[in-house]
């Protein structure tokens, strides 16, 4: 099996193409099973956020791994498959490992460093085990991928500013309301990026700050940590009036803040965090109100200068990234050797059904002896090359020695991928 990451996100799709391609919590079971019920996919992992949303997989071709990941993709998303190919990313075995690990550490995140990825990393990687759609390579990839993330975040400086999508859209706000501090604030969402936009929003001096959920009883419980006040969901459009920023990150599949609702409120500076969405398609333009979405923050983030932190980041990823690989070519190796010794104890018992066929008169204590003096004896010879092998295999090439392992005793082994087969695209971005 192969590694092979297909995905979509800001830096290769729009927030309209996003919204579509958007999985719903609930729905994420049901998409992992049909991902495994795929021809050539093995395992799989998804991972859908704000702003991005793919999918780790295990598959036994790249084509048709890749193939049946689009098809599947396609089908959810309603966007035809022609169409949905110039917006994905493909990363193949070891570009996939690196792409996993940049993801963890915030290399890869619109506001470079943020913390919130390793999450909802946690989270796609939890969805798949409980899903059973995780085995043994994907197991893998997703412990080393979070404790990679770890490690960037607790030895270099990436994230010491505590940055996050929120303070990325607060910059942009700032732009448009001068000094945020005293400013009156809304916030319309109690989940995940609810909670951190309120956290966010309170470090930076914003209030009296309002809360308001669907559900109150999870309003409520945000407004008493932060000090701020829960109003009835009810009660929005009174809210709104009563804010000079505002903002929406629900997990509403309909737009929440209507155009009449923004025209009764303005002036007012909207920060749409949620895909699908908040603020209705419709709602631009209105005179005196300003809406900050995905699209406005990527746009200007597609291509941050290199800092020291980064660098120190990046060379963290790329040891980790050798060191997995070393591990991957290990694995790959094992069903090989595994065969070998197969092949092996194969040849030694038919020879000795043979030797037994002639010799009718040896006794089953002589018969005994003779099985166990053979079957030790190939057992030593195989000992050395074997362990030597495996070592040989954990270096950089050393694919190449399975292929050789395979080629020279004739060895038949599922889904073994000759050395060579390197697909074309394999690890574009």
């Amino acid at each position: 099996m192969n590694l092979l990451s297909v995905g979509a996100s800001y830096r290769t799709a729009d927030v309209a193409t996003l919204e579509r391609l958007t999985i719903a919590d609930d729905a994420v079971p049901g998409l992992l099973e049909k991902l495994v019920a795929q021809p050539f996919v093995g395992e799989a992992v998804l991972l859908s956020t704000c702003n991005r949303v793919e999918i780790y997989a295990a598959v036994n071709s790249f084509h048709g791994g890749l193939g049946d990941i689009c098809n599947v993709l396609s089908e959810v998303s309603g966007i035809p498959a022609t169409e949905l190919a110039g917006h994905l990313y493909v990363h193949y075995d070891e570009a996939a490992v690196l792409h996993s690990f940049k993801v963890s550490s915030g290399l890869d995140s619109m506001v470079v460093g943020e913390s919130q990825i390793l999450g909802q990393l946690r989270d796609a990687y939890h969805a798949a085990t409980e899903a059973d759609t995780a085995g043994r390579l994907l197991h893998e990839l997703m412990q080393q991928a979070l404790r990679v993330g770890k490690r960037a975040h607790s030895e270099t400086g990436i994230d010491r500013a505590g940055q996050s999508v929120v303070t990325a859209a607060l910059d942009v706000a700032e732009a448009e309301l001068g000094d945020l501090t005293g400013r009156r604030a809304l916030v319309i969402g109690a989940g995940a990026m609810g909670a951190l936009s309120v956290a966010t929003l309170t470090r930076a001096g914003v209030g009296p700050l309002q809360i308001t959920n669907r559900s109150a009883a999870r309003a409520d419980r945000l407004a008493e940590a932060y000090g701020a006040v829960a109003v009835s969901y009810d009660e929005l459009d009174a809210a709104l009036r009563d804010a000079d920023l505002v903002v929406s990150a629900t997990a509403s599949t309909e737009p929440v803040l209507t155009r009449a609702r923004l025209e009764a409120a303005a002036p007012l500076v909207v920060l749409d965090l949620a895909v699908p969405r908040d603020v209705a398609p419709d709602a631009a333009g209105v005179p005196g109100v300003t809406v900050i979405d995905i699209d406005s923050l990527a746009a200007g983030r597609r291509s941050m200068p290199a800092t020291a932190e980064t660098a120190a980041v990046e060379q963290i990823v790329a040891g980790e990234v050798e060191h997995f690989l070393g591990w991957l070519r290990g694995a790959d190796i094992a069903p090989t050797v595994a065969a070998l010794r197969t092949r092996a104890e194969d040849v030694v018992t038919a020879e000795l059904r043979k030797l037994y066929a002639r010799r009718s008169e040896l006794s089953e204590e002589q018969r005994a002896d003779v099985s166990r003096t053979l079957h030790r004896v190939v057992q030593q010879l195989l000992h050395s090359p074997t362990v030597r092998v495996r070592r040989l295999a954990a270096e950089p090439g050393g694919d190449q020695y399975a292929a050789l392992l395979r080629e020279l005793f004739d060895l038949d082994v599922p889904h073994a991928t000759p050395a060579n087969a390197v697909p074309e695209i394999g690890g574009q971005a």
